[in-house]
């Protein structure tokens, strides 16, 4: 039985267990999450000591980082360099979209590299194989793509996006409506020229059921994403972006019934005002799937910002009901992410969601900025420290500014207002005593 059918026999999994205790939650409420397909458990029994992770309704907010190989001059100890700078800035997830070079050995690596788990998108290396051995990726079949699907689920990869619901009906409306940014979504964008080209449905959507068999067969979540998300603001929320969530909405039905674990993936570019309506309707279009949201950036202007545009963004779509946060790095828009903007990007995301945690309401995220506070009302600089979400960051940060590392910091120095009003009040306190 798959972890899903097993949810729902009353089964609670090994894998529960472990997750239950990092959550803080119940395992019943673990199981019942993934029973109902509001909780999903990225964590394929392929990948050799992968630690799972929890995704959904009622748990904290999770991040995710991408790296891999696009041209030339990219290596596969280049980007398992970014790799582990993404899990020591905390990163939950990973997702390797190689595109080019040696894509299994990419993979193969990132998977002995870390217990985090690690998603990929298929499509990108069934194109990119059948460009060598075809001459180009638009004679790739739909029998080539399959074989890698199921290769990446084979070989241990805990979750895969995949494009199902991006149709040609939707193309065609897209099309019509006109869109500022056509398309902005890099496997969409190419499965759609395929499309064209060879003037066939998604391969995806028309043999879901292929794919449903493979997700099965090997126990691995799906990760539907969407062709269609706004590249710009304008596009928000237009007919094409909806209606593909209606189709999915209807796959994710499907999928839940052949005993397969879902999520969504969500949009780029959305202006504060619509996002909550977003996450909304993908909730219930999609019947509560966890939503995972890149971003999304809240202004099309932030060139080379914009993983602050995407922090705020996600912040407010965690808030919302979002539970899975794909990071955007400063480089977003202008090229690919070095190491130093792989970590900021992974920070930033990791502030959203603490952020809207806290503002959920979860006990954890509560108890730690409250802890914090503590501190700082002691004058507990290696407490904050240790409490900081980027400790090293923080420590040198202190030890540059500060003169006296057992008092107050550079910022108000004597006049430290915490420590004057806490001599103010133990001075009332010792007096009322006497």
């Amino acid at each position: 039985m798959t972890l899903l059918e097993n949810a729902r026999n009353g089964i609670i999994t090994d894998e529960m267990k472990q997750v239950a205790i990092k959550e803080g939650v119940s395992e019943e409420f673990i199981r019942q999450g993934i029973a109902k397909g509001e909780i999903v458990l990225l964590g394929s029994k392929h990948h050799k000591g992968v630690c799972p992770v929890a995704i959904g309704t009622g748990l904290s907010t999770k991040v995710s980082a991408s790296i891999g190989m696009h041209g030339a001059e990219d290596s596969i100890s280049g980007e398992i360099e970014k790799m582990m700078t993404a899990v020591a800035a905390g990163t939950d997830a990973l997702m390797d979209l190689s595109i080019s070079g040696d894509i299994d050995g990419m993979r193969k690596e990132a998977l002995a590299a870390t217990p985090k788990p690690i998603g990929t998108l298929p499509l990108y290396q069934a194109l990119a194989d059948a460009k060598k051995k075809r001459g180009s990726s638009l004679k790739m079949t739909v029998d080539d793509l399959f074989e890698v699907i199921e290769k990446h689920a084979a070989e241990g990869i805990d979750f895969l996006a995949l494009h199902c619901g991006t149709t040609m009906d939707i193309v065609a409306r897209a099309k019509r409506e006109g869109r500022i940014d056509p398309l902005v979504s890099f496997g969409g964008a190419h499965l759609i020229g395929w499309m064209i080209h060879n003037e066939a449905e998604n391969p995806l959507y028309e043999n879901f059921d292929r794919l449903l068999e493979i997700a099965r067969k090997y126990d691995v979540v799906l990760s539907f994403a969407d062709g269609m998300r706004p590249g710009c603001l304008a596009d928000s929320l237009d007919g094409a972006q909806v209606h593909e969530l209606v189709v999915l909405g209807e796959l994710v039905t499907r999928a839940r019934n052949a005993g397969v674990q879902v999520m969504v993936k969500g949009p780029g570019h959305v202006p504060i005002d619509e996002i909550e309506t977003t996450v909304k309707l993908q909730k219930s279009l999609c019947k509560g799937a966890p939503y995972f949201v890149f971003g999304p950036l809240v202004t099309d202007s932030a060139v080379g910002f914009d993983h602050i545009s995407a922090a705020i963004g996600g912040a407010i779509s965690a808030f919302a009901g979002a539970e899975f946060l794909c990071y955007v790095t400063p480089a977003e828009h202008v090229g690919l992410p070095n190491k130093k903007q792989v970590y900021d990007g992974v920070m930033a995301s990791r502030i959203a969601a603490h952020a809207a945690d806290v503002a959920k309401g979860l006990e954890k995220a509560i108890q730690w900025d409250l802890e914090m506070s503590q501190a700082r009302r002691n004058l507990d600089w290696e407490k904050q420290m240790e409490l900081s979400i980027d400790p090293e960051t923080a420590r040198r940060m202190w030890k540059e500014r500060s003169d006296d590392f057992s008092s107050e910091c550079t910022m108000c120095g004597k006049y430290c207002a915490m420590k004057i009003v806490s001599q103010f009040l133990n001075k009332d306190n010792n007096m009322a005593t006497a």
